[in-house]
């Protein structure tokens, strides 16, 4: 029988070794997480802009915390318990919470006072992540250093006040899935850093034009001509101005009629489709023509392509085929120049500035934007050492100006790496397909386009030249000189001064 004394001895119960402050911080970040997860989750799956860059945080910032939490609570655990074997005879419990303890109690409220404010913060902060992972502050500076080329031409863009998220990200199941898989390996690369210089294009998953382009352009709205101005300036030391204003035939029906003029191209009448045989879709040479009202089919091959196309790479044109670059336009030194000096950024006074301006931005020993400011400044010294003073001053500072927002040496992206499909004046563009190269088995063919199939010249040259318009359209004037008529644009334009 057992004494008196040792029947009535409390029984004590062994301690969880979860209890202990380690643990209970792991507890507090692994819960701030799972509800930060779930809240992000929602936001991202009933949101009206599947964006994959929330995707980052949800699916991967979020679940790396709970996993922090998670192995803090268990490592806790580990720890109180490997203390209490080596110390069971000192103070096996160091870092157990005690509720006995009123130094530990006051302790304790303060903790879970923290915790709560921990919780809250973790809520609020999960909303303005939503938000902020919207923005397109956020494409293109926070996590996308490596698209400061692309940022940079957006925001001067025609599309600076279109969100990134608008053309980049679909909707429905499939586009959520694979926005979510794209954003994870964009994520990957950038923290890896073996991203591509230049970025690629064009971006072969872009969502079609229907879903982007036309939710504003409707087809059904196409208006008819634009009347547009082009200032050029030629490189003689005079700096001679040569202007050219013409009416470009985007479509000559009314509103709701068949598209005619440029647009013809995507018309709903019929279907244009091509295959390039480059990356970058300058070397067009296929295409097959559908006329929808009577089934008539037409394929065109250039000279070199007699085989057949592979079928997954042949693509129907739309809107971006031709205005492939919306919303990142990379400027031509050339264009930049002259758009500065008929803005009178840069002084007209400076003979051949035109050319020396471009010359000084395209040295090859110019390979970081840092070194940019100083090469700049050091050419066009030495070419204009008895130039004014301020008129120099003026002139420089353009220039750099126009290089730091056109051209990004690191990233190997300025207008040499990115075509641009409008017009036919530094890349082929129209002239991909109408070269005049392109025939049927018949021996019918896309005819290269004169100079009134596609716009209407209605004034060029200066001065008294540009204040009488002809209607009918004169024919046109090449600045400079006469040209060689089996020469494209683009066969001695090549953005710069000097021809290829």
């Amino acid at each position: 029988m057992s004494s008196p004394t040792e029947s009535h001895q409390p029984v004590i119960q062994p301690r969880s070794h979860f209890n202990n402050w380690i643990s209970a911080i792991g507890g507090v970040i692994a819960v701030g997480s799972l509800f930060s997860f779930a809240l992000l989750a929602w936001m991202d799956l009933t949101g009206s802009h599947q964006n994959p860059y929330l995707g980052i945080f949800t699916y991967i910032v979020a679940p790396g915390f709970l996993i922090t939490g998670l192995v803090l609570v268990f490592f806790g655990a580990w720890a109180q318990r490997r203390w209490a074997i080596k110390h069971a005879a000192t103070m096996p419990d160091k870092w157990r919470l005690d509720f006995h303890d009123p130094l530990q109690r006051r302790n304790i409220i303060l903790f879970v006072s923290g915790a709560v404010g921990f919780l809250l913060l973790s809520a609020f902060g999960s909303y303005q992540t939503f938000h902020y992972a919207e923005s397109n502050l956020f494409c293109g500076q926070a996590c996308h250093t490596a698209m400061n080329p692309e940022y940079q031409t957006y925001q001067r863009g025609a599309h600076a006040r279109v969100g990134c998220v608008e053309c980049h990200v679909g909707s429905g199941a499939a586009a959520f899935v694979q926005a979510k898989l794209n954003g994870t390996r964009q994520l990957y690369g950038f923290i890896l850093d073996n991203y591509n210089r230049p970025i690629p294009a064009p971006v072969h998953n872009l969502r079609p034009a229907q879903d982007t382009c036309e939710k504003c352009h409707w087809p059904e709205k196409f208006l008819g001509n634009l009347d547009m101005t082009y200032e050029h300036f030629l490189s003689d030391r005079k700096n001679s101005a040569y202007t050219v204003r013409m009416l470009m035939r985007v479509n000559d029906g009314r509103p709701g009629s068949p598209l005619n003029g440029i647009h013809w191209h995507v018309s709903k009448d019929q279907t244009v489709e091509y295959y390039a045989a480059d990356e970058k879709r300058q070397d067009i040479v296929w295409m097959r023509v559908t006329h929808k009202k009577d089934g008539e089919v037409k394929i065109f091959r250039n000279e070199t392509f007699k085989g057949e196309p592979p079928a997954e790479l042949v693509r129907k044109m739309d809107c971006i085929d031709c205005h492939n670059r919306p919303a990142h336009v990379f400027p031509t030194a050339n264009d930049s120049v002259e758009r500065a000096m008929a803005l009178g950024h840069i002084s007209l006074e400076l003979p051949n500035v035109k050319r020396q301006a471009v010359n000084a931005m395209i040295q090859e020993s110019i390979t970081t934007a840092e070194e940019a400011p100083g090469k700049i400044a050091e050419y066009l010294k030495s070419k204009y050492k008895t130039a004014a003073p301020e008129a120099l001053a003026k002139t420089i500072a353009a220039v750099q100006e126009i290089y730091a927002t056109t051209m990004f040496p690191e990233r190997k992206a300025d207008w040499r790496q990115y075509p641009n499909n409008i017009g036919h004046k530094d890349w082929p563009g129209c002239f991909r397909c109408h070269d005049d190269k392109h025939s049927t088995a018949t021996g019918e063919k896309v005819k290269a386009s004169d100079c009134t199939s596609c716009h209407i010249i209605l004034a060029q040259g200066k001065g008294d030249d540009l204040t009488t318009l002809t209607a009918r359209g004169l024919e046109f004037k090449h600045p400079g000189g006469e040209y060689d008529a089996e020469l494209r644009c683009a066969d001695c334009h090549n953005g710069g001064i000097q021809g290829k």
